[in-house]
């Protein structure tokens, strides 16, 4: 078991009994883990009888369409690519009510898709994670009472360019290509979301 996803167990096992629905929130740059690190929350707390599941940011991701006519699908993964107000309602839903039915993102075919997550009464702790959790920009910045515990997840940049680079070379893209797309999109949103970052949140 890694050190970061001991500390999270420990400190989810320290929360008081929520009154509804816990909501652990693992905010951080791209290819910095947090999905993998989000994986392994969700499989130990259920490994512990604990009712979890997985809700990723990414499902709030506007269609190609959408961000065709925005002039935007070259930035897509910045702050304004997302449906930021529809995510922060989704997540005051989750706080209040028992069934919350959420969208998963395929990054395969790179679009959301809708009704795929159903979080029901059984998930008392439902592990969020996305790039913005814990922006300070609104509306982003609506989340942080949501939470119960918010942790920031994070790697040296030339971990994350080579990341990023493997991760458009398995979609496909060219060397050229991947090292354009990491560099001119995704180590701008690694930049935006440090500075933005609200402080305290602790990091792992």
């Amino acid at each position: 078991m890694s050190t970061a996803l001991a500390r999270l167990l420990n400190d989810i096992a320290a929360l008081p009994r929520p009154q509804h629905r816990h909501l652990v929130a693992l905010a951080g740059p791209p290819a910095a883990g947090k999905s993998t690190l989000a994986r392994d929350l969700v499989a130990a707390l259920t490994a512990r009888g604990q009712g979890a599941i997985l809700v990723p940011m990414d499902g709030f991701h506007l269609d190609n369409a959408v961000l065709d006519r925005r002039g935007l699908r070259a930035r897509k993964g910045a702050a304004e690519t997302f449906d930021a107000a529809g995510f922060v309602h989704a997540m005051r839903r989750l706080t209040q009510e028992g069934e919350v039915i959420l969208p998963d993102f395929d990054r395969a075919a790179d679009l959301s898709v809708a009704g795929r997550i159903v979080v029901g009464p059984e998930h008392g702790i439902a592990v969020v994670e996305g790039n913005y959790l814990c922006c300070a920009q609104a509306p982003w910045h609506e989340l942080m009472p949501l939470w119960s515990l918010a942790a920031f997840i994070d790697a040296p940049d030339e971990v994350l360019r080579d990341r990023l680079v493997r991760r458009w070379l398995d979609h496909g893209l060219s060397p050229d290509e991947a090292a354009a797309r990491a560099g001119d999109n995704d180590m701008r949103n690694v930049a935006f979301i440090r500075q933005t970052r609200i402080p305290g949140v602790p990091g792992l």
